[in-house]
């Protein structure tokens, strides 16, 4: 891996990867279809109980049709009393995780809607067509379609404005007190999620992927969920002839480029010697929120808990 900067550098950085010429216009009219779908859920009982919440399976259909899997749990408390949610995002390949952490949550008044991302370790379905390959990962996935509005990510990232418009309509939440938090695939979700449903009040990013791509790539990311980069240009684009088209449409799905739409506050937490996400990625990212921030920085930490 390449040496990252030191921390001031890293405080200045804002990132190499491109935005695209029409990156607003493509969020916008994305933001229209989320707004023609219906906040319709369906709630089963889990067989997980516990005497201080109530836990459900909920699902919902995203845009293009796709059923989204999410777990839902709610504290016991009177009919009527409105307490603070947060929505949950989890890391690359994962799911939405075991029950008892979000019995935490309810335990001290929190209702907890945790998403499980499309095609990935938990129960929500990806049905996007696209043409092109996928390798072996999501980043690219669609990144050969005529059509920007098929790449993978674009879902997702929609997916997550539309959990947390759910649990902001939900009877027993208050929608000025909802949260998000991630780590990992799940903090990059986190950022998208805050940038796409500006009501969010507070959004705790842990060390977040999908951020500043083309740094990625440049700084060899062979062992991480940035390696499906390279994989692409090895065995498509071995001459590099269209570098700069590939990174110009990985820009749609770049954080770093959302990041500037976040209103609520937000709590960064980075690792300086991740290799992983590589703290220049995520700092890109980061120096480009202009709604009140704080950063927390473990110096001897990467990846890791």
């Amino acid at each position: 891996m390449m040496n990252e900067r030191s921390l001031p550098q890293l405080q200045a950085y804002k990132g190499i990867s491109p935005k695209p010429a029409d990156f607003d216009q493509y969020w916008e009219r994305a933001l229209c279809e989320l707004d023609a779908q219906p906040l319709d859920y369906e709630l089963v009982p889990a067989e997980f109980t516990s005497e201080l919440a109530e836990c459900f399976h909920l699902y919902f259909r995203g845009v293009g049709g796709a059923r989204v899997h999410c777990k839902y749990v709610r504290p016991k408390k009177a009919a009527g009393e409105k307490g603070p949610g947060v929505v949950m995002f989890h890391g690359y390949s994962c799911d939405s995780g075991d029950w008892l952490e979000k019995v935490a949550y309810a335990a001290h008044g929190f209702s907890v809607l945790a998403m499980d991302c499309r095609g990935q370790g938990g129960l929500s379905e990806d049905n996007l067509t696209v043409q092109g390959t996928t390798i072996r990962g999501h980043i690219i996935r669609g990144i050969d379609d005529p059509d920007p509005d098929n790449l993978y990510y674009r879902n997702v990232f929609l997916d997550t404005a539309q959990t947390a418009r759910i649990l902001m309509a939900m009877p027993e939440v208050d929608p000025a007190r909802v949260g998000a938090s991630g780590l990992s695939q799940g903090g990059g979700l986190t950022v998208a999620c805050a940038s796409l449903e500006p009501r969010i009040a507070v959004a705790v990013p842990v060390y977040p992927f999908l951020s500043d791509y083309k740094r990625a790539w440049e700084a060899n990311i062979t062992t991480s969920a940035y390696e499906e980069i390279n994989y692409y240009f090895r065995f498509f684009d071995p001459h590099h002839l269209r570098e700069d088209e590939i990174f110009n449409r990985l820009g749609y799905i770049d954080i770093q480029n959302l990041a500037d739409r976040i209103q609520g506050k937000v709590l960064w937490v980075t690792g300086l010697v991740d290799t992983i996400c590589p703290p220049s990625t995520q700092f890109a990212a980061y120096n480009k929120i202009t709604a009140p921030k704080d950063l927390m920085v473990y110096h001897e930490y990467g990846h890791e808990y």
